[in-house]
């Protein structure tokens, strides 16, 4: 595990693609980190209050021209989650000792790895969200991939969203219709790296 910035710059250094880079820096892309906020699951704020989040350097390259797409349809991802330190993962576990929704902390996840990201749709001709018939972090079989028993549209926006991120590179999790990761994420370290610290070294 990754939990100094002088371990992580050796790695980076040997292997430029285990850079984690901001996704902030992709035109048009929107955030709702609900973790630095108390609107999710836990009820508690686990990250500082941020407006931008992280992912490795091939996944990140990955998520802007899923973005590009989205954009020339008349859409715009909107990111809920990306890099997660670890022991944020240990607190969540705490609270829901389920693998189908929270990572076993024993194994890391891809959040953990930089090469998960959870997201949604917006569109941009009403500034809102695309009805995808739950919220984030919904812990019920409606959230699930193959459950139908929803409205036309939110299945074909669905369909959409997952169409779109498979064609370049991430794979659904077929429990949460907004979570996705990219390519082997056994390839990257789990890291406990706090987001004041992938900031000051993303900027230098």
């Amino acid at each position: 595990m990754v939990k100094d910035v002088k371990q992580y710059e050796k790695i980076v250094a040997l292997d430029s693609n285990q850079r984690m880079v901001s996704i902030g820096s992709i035109t048009g892309i929107q955030f709702d980190l609900r973790y630095a906020t108390t609107n999710n699951f836990t009820h508690q704020q686990l990250y500082p209050r941020i407006g931008y989040s992280y992912l490795r350097l091939a996944a990140a390259k990955a998520l802007d021209k899923v973005q590009g797409e989205c954009t020339a349809k008349g859409y715009s991802l909107k990111i809920f989650d990306a890099y997660r330190p670890y022991s944020v993962s240990q607190k969540m576990w705490t609270l829901i000792h389920d693998e189908r929704y929270v990572a076993n902390p024993v194994n890391g996840s891809g959040h953990n790895r930089g090469t998960t990201v959870d997201l949604t749709l917006v569109d941009l001709a009403t500034g809102k969200n695309v009805d995808m018939g739950t919220d984030f972090d919904n812990f019920t079989d409606s959230a699930h991939h193959d459950f139908k028993n929803l409205p036309e549209n939110v299945l074909k926006n669905r369909k959409f969203l997952r169409e779109t991120m498979e064609k370049y590179g991430f794979k659904a999790l077929e429990t949460e219709w907004w979570h996705y990761s990219f390519g082997n994420s056994k390839e990257y370290n789990v890291m406990d790296l706090s987001f004041r610290d992938l900031k000051k070294w993303a900027h230098r």
